[in-house]
């Protein structure tokens, strides 16, 4: 009985494993998580490196809140400041930019994420999107995550609640 069954456990255990370069097209085909960013040689600055490979933090890896010099006051400050409102009809909704804070509190790989109220993909006026982006870019206050054995790299995202080209609300 043993030498029938037997045949078939050897069988079935290596049918079913893939071979080292299946199980590694696969890895590569996906990211690690959804809304992962790589690094895109077409919008992304050559000179900014993540200090720990892809492994970037998310954001619900640590409860810290907003890590920023001055915490929200002091960005939505920059944010008054430097911004020139596009007051039009038609260029209301939410606009996200996500990017990675590295170890030393340097920010690349910035990405766009455009939608109406509801929630539909929307494009809003480019004189609008570049700004808040060239913003983004220039804010030089981010903290680096307090870890004393490793280097960490986290993503950040600042939602900005438009209302006829007037920010009316940045989150987190």
């Amino acid at each position: 009985m043993n030498k029938i069954i037997f045949p078939f456990i050897v069988i079935f255990l290596f049918g079913c494993q893939k071979s080292k370069d299946e199980s590694s097209q696969q890895k590569s085909k996906y990211l690690r998580w959804v809304g992962d960013s790589k690094f895109d040689p077409e919008v992304d600055d050559p000179d900014f490196k993540a200090c720990n490979g892809e492994k970037v933090a998310q954001y619900f890896n640590f409860s810290m809140g907003l890590q920023y010099e001055g915490e929200k006051r002091a960005l939505e400050k920059v944010f008054r400041e430097k911004y020139n409102p596009l007051s039009r009809e038609g260029e209301s909704g939410l606009i996200r930019i996500r990017f990675v804070v590295n170890c030393k509190g340097k920010t690349g790989r910035f990405r766009l994420l455009q939608m109406d109220n509801d929630f539909q993909e929307k494009s809003f006026n480019p004189l609008i999107t570049d700004q808040l982006l060239q913003i983004t870019k220039g804010l030089t206050g981010w903290k680096r995550l307090p870890d004393t054995d490793n280097a960490r790299d986290y993503y950040q995202y600042l939602i900005f609640k438009m209302e006829k080209g007037e920010i009316k609300e940045i989150l987190p």
